[in-house]
């Protein structure tokens, strides 16, 4: 009997268990109590599809008590089903709604499943952002090298969450028009002495198109002189024009060792023909003796005209001792 009495005990305990589970009664007392109507039945299927109760009921006291009427229990049971964060939304059109910002649950839901943070974006919107820029370097028209930072401050666009370009975006753009505002400038010194003149420029420019951002402001936060870029490229091109001399002037002297060498091998070549043509007169001289045509004193008389032109050729020539008594 004691058995029996121990095993209902148990099974009473269990059932209670299981009906507090799957019928959160005193969470729906919670809800009807806070002014939130919504049936014991249907937090009973809430467990069963595996939605978390307590989230969609506290999310719906939140909305009821912020005065948002038009926030269902199917819209926030729907949105947690599609992967949103529910309690974000809910917080962000609270805010909203508190800033008067025209933020309406469709557009916050459609923020929030695009992987934004819907409740960051209405703070935003509320209290700007200021973003610090990377050092963004660019030459002025006189060669001379900046290096500029700049304090970005930023809206949030609520409009344009969904689909708009993102914070690099603008940081990129913000970059491009001040290396632009810089190289459009004729000196470097027209920069140091009015840097708003960068941010005026910049801010025309419409940058935060098509962002989900609103530019405020763009304040120059430092400027510091880096390099002369124009000196360093004139180097360069001096040095390039250089090499470039040099290696003409070595194709040149290439050409006239080329040309020398030929020449050299010319004359050699024609100093060989004249030793073969030297080498060939004493048999044409034989075979004149031989045929009758050159006589022996014909020979003689030859050979004392040439002994006559070497003594010419030696009294005209300067002699080594004659060129020393001269120096």
């Amino acid at each position: 009997m004691e058995i029996t009495l121990i095993i209902l005990i148990i099974a009473g305990i269990i059932l209670l268990v299981l009906f507090f589970y799957y019928c959160p009664f005193f969470l729906w007392i919670s809800a009807r109590v806070s002014g939130v109507r919504i049936s014991l039945l249907q937090l009973v299927l809430m467990r069963i599809r595996q939605v978390p109760a307590s989230m969609i009921v506290r999310a719906m006291i939140e909305a009821h008590k912020a005065g948002l009427k038009d926030i269902t229990r199917d819209d926030l049971e729907a949105h947690y089903l599609a992967g949103g964060n529910v309690d974000k939304v809910v917080h962000a059109l609270v805010s909203a709604a508190k800033a008067n910002i025209d933020l309406g649950f469709k557009m916050a839901t459609a923020i929030d499943l695009a992987g934004r943070d819907v409740f960051e974006a209405v703070q935003m919107s509320v209290n700007p952002k200021v973003i610090d820029t990377p050092p963004v370097t660019a030459v002025a028209k006189d060669g001379i090298q900046l290096i500029a930072k700049a304090r970005v401050t930023v809206r949030a666009n609520i409009r344009q969450l969904v689909g708009g370009a993102g914070e690099d975006t603008v940081l990129a753009r913000v970059g491009e028009g001040i290396v632009s505002s810089i190289g459009s400038s004729v000196s470097h010194k027209q920069v140091l002495e009015n840097p708003d003149s960068i941010s005026k420029l910049v801010l025309k420019k419409g940058l935060d198109s098509g962002t989900a951002f609103e530019i405020l402001s763009i304040d120059i936060a430092d400027i510091d002189i880096g390099r002369n870029i124009g000196a360093a490229l004139q180097i360069d091109q001096a040095q390039a024009d250089k090499n470039i001399a040099q290696a003409k002037a070595e194709e040149r002297r290439a050409m006239a060792i080329a040309l020398e060498q030929e020449m050299k091998a010319k004359a050699q070549e024609a100093r060989a023909k004249v030793i073969e043509a030297e080498a060939e007169l004493p048999r044409a001289m034989a075979e004149a003796f031989v045929s009758g045509n050159l006589g022996i004193m014909d020979y003689y008389r030859m050979k004392n005209i040439e002994a006559d032109t070497e003594m010419r050729e030696n009294i005209a020539r300067p002699s080594d001792s004659n060129v020393a008594t001269k120096k």
